[in-house]
């Protein structure tokens, strides 16, 4: 039981924010390359993929594994984004650092979704049992070379005027 629930209903709302985070996240970079800000995605954005890391801290462990360190980076990223975005309001060096970050962020959550297809995906595990075969290794790096490209494209794009907001 985990925060009264079993582990798999733990499980199953775990995963399911975590699919809402990289969901939102993708509508998100996809204004970004627009140039749209689309703020009510942003919200839910931001707040999935924040909780995705929070509850990835909940699942029973007796030692730190890879994902509580992509958790970690991943909220201390968001603890830098969320200020660019609601504090600073994207002026000046803070739209890029809003943009960068909430990549990086969104990088991360399809990193460990991957992570997490090769291990529950039995074609995929079949390919990979081990996660250092080299079907793995590619998915990872089209992912990690895709979303660098989409970074970039992103930051040059997204030139939004900041406004006062409520």
């Amino acid at each position: 039981m985990i925060l009264g629930l079993t582990t798999s209903t733990y499980t199953f709302l775990h995963v399911l924010i975590s699919l809402a985070g990289v969901g939102s996240g993708l509508i998100v970079l996809f204004g970004m390359l627009t140039g749209k800000r689309l703020d009510g995605w942003t919200a839910i954005f931001l707040v999935t993929t924040a909780l995705t890391s929070l509850t990835g801290f909940g699942f029973p462990i007796d030692h730190l594994l890879p994902s509580h360190k992509v958790g970690i980076i991943s909220l201390v990223l968001l603890a830098v984004v969320i200020p660019a975005r609601y504090v600073f309001h994207l002026a000046g060096a803070w739209r890029s650092i809003y943009v960068v970050g909430s990549a990086v962020a969104l990088y991360l959550n399809v990193f460990v979704a991957v992570v997490q297809a090769f291990l529950k995906v039995p074609a995929l595990k079949a390919l990979a049992p081990t996660q250092k075969e080299p079907p793995f290794l590619v998915a990872q790096l089209v992912v990690l070379l895709v979303f660098i490209g989409l970074t970039i494209l992103a930051a040059k794009r997204f030139r939004v005027e900041t406004t006062s907001e409520a």
